[in-house]
């Protein structure tokens, strides 16, 4: 059976970025219809930072572009459309504070499910139809307009909106149906995988040191033995690896069989800390190295397993160390190397990187530079952001900028 005409956008999945451009298109008598393959909308959004929901970052929407990879350039304009502080007052009026902590936003509930009401309230409020429990099953053109198929019907629509997600947490729905529909469009799809995950290290020597962090410590990417990119960010020890804020908004460049080189100390390169170091080293006298390094401010027992990884016994003095020794530091300082065997696969990554090539859609709309009338929002495209809410705030910005674009020839 085909509904012809029923509706004039229809959705396809209810998450936030989903559920926000349906709203935000609703009114002036227009039929949006919203459909979600899971019993209910909102799943993933309710596991948002273990269920606090992090929506956004403060700060000037400007500093905000550095987070996303180098895809900064194309989310500009729905950031600018629709900014963190609009995303505040979003909530704010319709009596839902919001509380800053260490620049990230949370409703000060700090339950996800305050957010997700409100967002189906306001669906409701628009008249947007939202049908759970009936997957869409293909997607396809025709007639100057779609067809959208799914298990119990066919529809006609002159406008598709695709909010499907990525591929991480599949068990919340996000298993990649949107890319699918994306390439029978004619849309090439990048490389897609973990993201804003934790890394495991091949031979990793600091298993027993798990829960020890680092601030600011510099981050160096090798790839088939030359340095490709650095990051500075936090760290932490895991028992099988490296995770921290640094280690997962890096994970987006990192592959297994990569190599990451760390300095221990905080803005100083390896010229710098050699230089230090050495100094240190030869004011000391018979001072034990341990000691000396305890002037980095340094954990102790990451300083204690250092010197076992460099040769140094636990009570040798800097007068006593070799050249030899005084190398094997200086290297685990400042880039001592972790072998990756394995990133956090997409049952425990928080986003999907890669996606709908963005080459092919138009950054100021969301509109599909191939089929007029497509439009890709949220996690679906090729673009993720970094840990502290940019991924939230980038699913209500896409959602808003395409629905800006689909109501203007709706109104």
């Amino acid at each position: 059976m085909i509904a012809k005409d029923l509706y004039s956008l229809i959705v396809i999945g209810g998450g936030p970025a989903g559920l926000f451009c349906a709203l935000r298109a609703a009114g002036n008598g227009q039929k949006i219809l919203l459909l979600e393959k899971n019993t209910s909308v909102g799943r993933k959004l309710l596991l948002t930072g273990s269920g606090q929901c992090n929506i956004t970052h403060d700060g000037d929407i400007r500093s905000f572009l550095s987070h996303y990879g180098d895809n900064g350039r194309f989310i500009k304009p729905s950031l600018l459309n629709f900014q963190n502080r609009d995303l505040v007052s979003f909530f704010s009026e319709r009596e839902l504070p919001v509380v800053t902590e260490s620049g990230k936003v949370f409703p000060v509930s700090r339950k996800a499910i305050n957010i997700l009401d409100i967002l189906v309230k306001e669906c409701s409020a628009g008249k947007v139809e939202i049908r759970c429990g009936d997957p869409v099953l293909d997607v396809s053109t025709r007639e100057g307009g779609f067809l959208i198929r799914t298990g119990r019907e066919t529809f006609r629509v002159d406008h598709v909106v695709i909010a499907t997600g990525g591929i991480t947490y599949p068990v919340t729905g996000s298993t990649g149906d949107g890319l699918s529909f994306a390439k029978s469009l004619g849309h090439r799809v990048t490389e897609v995988g973990p993201a804003l995950t934790a890394v495991a290290i091949q031979d990793y020597p600091f298993s027993t040191l798990s829960g020890i962090s680092f601030t600011d410590v510099i981050i160096s990417l090798i790839q088939a033995g030359r340095k490709v990119r650095q990051h500075t960010g936090d760290l932490l020890f895991t028992h099988s690896g490296l995770s921290g804020p640094g280690i997962l908004d890096f994970s987006r460049y990192i592959r297994p069989g990569d190599t990451l080189r760390i300095s221990f100390l905080p803005g100083v390169d390896h010229p710098q800390a050699k230089e230090i170091l050495i100094a240190r080293i030869n004011a000391a006298g018979n001072r034990q190295v341990k000691k000396i390094l305890a002037a980095f401010d340094l954990p102790d027992r990451f300083v204690r397993k250092l010197l076992d990884l460099a040769g140094i016994k636990q009570d040798q003095t800097g007068a006593q160390l070799s050249r030899e020794a005084r190398s094997a530091l200086l290297d685990l300082l400042t880039g001592c190397p972790f072998i990756v065997s394995r990133l956090g696969g997409i049952h425990e990554a928080m986003v999907t990187r890669g996606g709908v090539s963005l080459d092919e859609i138009n950054p100021k709309t969301m509109e599909s530079r191939l089929v007029p009338g497509l439009f890709f929002v949220g996690e679906v495209l090729d673009i993720d952001g970094d840990t502290g809410g940019y991924n939230l705030q980038a699913a209500f910005s896409t959602g808003a900028l395409a629905a800006k674009r689909i109501a203007e020839p709706l109104c």
